[in-house]
């Protein structure tokens, strides 16, 4: 048997506040016209005095309908899931609510120490009818709505219009005859929702948001490509730091990333900023990244400790280890999660985003700044590229002590995401040939990397195995999986010469010069 479904169709138009509602009980095939109760829906957003939310793209507001129960709703932006957050409102809660706590939290890396007030409103009487055709057919329901739109606060901007609305019209042809009975009235049809014509409002202008408040930035300096690489980053860390606080898969991760580009952008193009404003700022990044390094570490460790036990013949599996580990890292991972919450709502973090707004609204450029950034980006990428060379020479040199090896490949590697990110900054600027060199690198940069998984991983399966001997239980498979870790870190290091010579070659370099 298959089933069948009817395809309705809905759409809305938008006309003057003083448009009426024309009668539709004579279009084709309405027999006549069924009035539906009056209805007051009001939205009230909830903002800082400065719009900060807005500014993100996030909506915190209350929904009240006649007939309904009242609630609070909190969307973000780009939301794949299309996912919104819905609080009952308290039947005795005053005139203006407070935010729930649980809401509040949410948004307190985007408000900070702003509060939140109403800031803007929706308002809609709204009337309507059905349409009916023989036999009391439900043909369409039309409701018509008269809108305000408003700021609140120390200043207010508002709009008025009549917007209709048509849904559950299955007829084609009725919904043209509607489209031309409302076009007569001055209906059109609306290109925008109410709530966007808020926001709108709400909303200050990107210059507004960034870079107004002090010098101004000749397009292709070096210290336009700078600010521009740094604001990304500063919307890179606001957008993680949302995702962490909901508990999203791989956002501390990403959050971490943030601080370091921005982090690596200062340091490795500090001779283009005033130091005395951005040292402390670096100095602030690397707390805020550190703090946050237990999380991803768990993370991490965690997946590849559970699928390294996995992939083990059962007969490699003695005692319950799978169960030690699943034990082990859900203390491990509540732990650190709840350190990471504890870290974006101190102080020093708040601090840490006032600063970077400062930074972007006054950029502390130096005249070398205001060089072409063609030309001056690549020496200081120049000079990232020696530091990494530098360390790559400690980290290849077989004469090095096998104990002091996994350090000199680490710092290899630190010095490898300090040029790739440098690298980030010129790209714009410089094109084709920035964007070959980070591409050349990748390899040995991804060598490094998995070398300092096994390095971190070792340490953890080390941990687990004199955990169970402590418990008189069998930590054999963590021995296995410590021997392969340490087989592969030696494959690697064994292989780092020849990656680095292929992505040291000179052509990959020529533009540094």
């Amino acid at each position: 048997m298959t089933d069948t479904t009817t395809r309705t169709e809905s759409r809305t138009f938008r006309g003057a506040a003083e448009a009426g509602s024309p009668r539709l009980d004579a279009l084709p095939g309405v027999h006549r016209e069924d009035a539906v109760p009056q209805q007051v829906l009001e939205v009230e957003r909830f903002d800082t005095a400065d719009h900060r939310l807005a500014a993100a793209g996030i909506t915190l507001a209350v929904h009240r309908t006649d007939g309904e129960q009242p609630h609070w709703r909190l969307d973000f932006p780009d939301d794949d899931r299309g996912e919104e957050l819905r609080v009952p409102l308290a039947p005795d809660a005053p005139p203006v609510p407070d935010v729930p706590s649980e809401l509040a939290e949410l948004v307190r890396g985007v408000v900070r120490d702003g509060e939140l007030r109403p800031s803007g409103q929706v308002r809609r009487v709204r009337t309507g009818s059905r349409l009916l055709g023989e036999d009391d057919r439900l043909l369409a329901t039309v409701v018509h709505d008269h809108v305000t739109v408003a700021t609140l606060g120390s200043s207010t901007e508002g709009a008025a219009w009549t917007e209709v609305h048509a849904h559950d019209m299955s007829d084609g042809g009725l919904a043209e005859a509607l489209e031309r009975r409302l076009g007569e009235a001055g209906l059109k049809p609306a290109t925008t929702s109410a709530e966007a014509e808020l926001d709108r409002l709400l909303r200050p202008p990107a210059r507004q948001r960034r870079g107004s408040g002090g010098k101004r930035m000749k397009p292709g300096t070096a210290g336009a490509a700078l600010v521009e690489y740094l604001a990304a980053q500063v919307d890179r860390l606001a957008a993680e730091d949302l995702r962490a606080r909901r508990g999203e898969p791989d956002s501390v991760h990403q959050l971490r990333v943030a601080a370091r580009r921005l982090r690596s952008a200062l340091q490795s193009y500090r001779r283009l900023v005033d130091r005395e404003r951005t040292e402390p700022v670096v100095d602030s990044l690397r707390e805020l990244a550190r703090s946050l390094a237990p999380a991803r570490d768990a993370e991490v460790l965690h997946e590849r400790i559970r699928d390294g036990l996995g992939g083990l013949k059962p007969e490699l599996l003695l005692g319950p280890v799978q169960a030690q580990v699943t034990r082990h890292y859900a203390r491990v991972e509540g732990e650190a999660a709840a350190a990471v919450l504890s870290a974006l709502d101190g102080d020093e973090y708040a601090r840490l985003r006032r600063d970077l707004d400062d930074l972007l609204q006054d950029p502390p450029l130096t005249k070398r700044a205001a060089r072409p950034a063609r030309k001056e980006l690549p020496a200081h990428v120049a000079r990232a590229a020696r530091r990494l060379s530098r360390a790559v020479e400690v980290a290849v040199d077989p004469a090095v002590p096998a104990e002091e090896r996994d350090i000199a490949v680490h710092d290899a590697r630190k010095a490898g995401k300090r040029l790739r990110y440098a690298t980030e900054v010129a790209r714009p600027a410089v094109g084709k040939d920035a964007k070959r060199f980070a591409k050349e690198l990748k390899g040995f940069q991804d060598a490094l990397g998995e070398h300092q998984d096994t390095v971190v991983a070792r340490d953890a399966l080390r941990e687990l195995a004199t955990q169970a001997s402590g418990k008189g239980e069998n930590g054999f498979a963590f021995g296995v999986l410590h021997g392969r870790d340490a087989a592969r870190a030696a494959e690697i290091e064994a292989q780092l010469p020849d990656l680095w010579a292929t992505a040291w070659r000179p052509r990959n370099r020529r533009w540094l010069g």
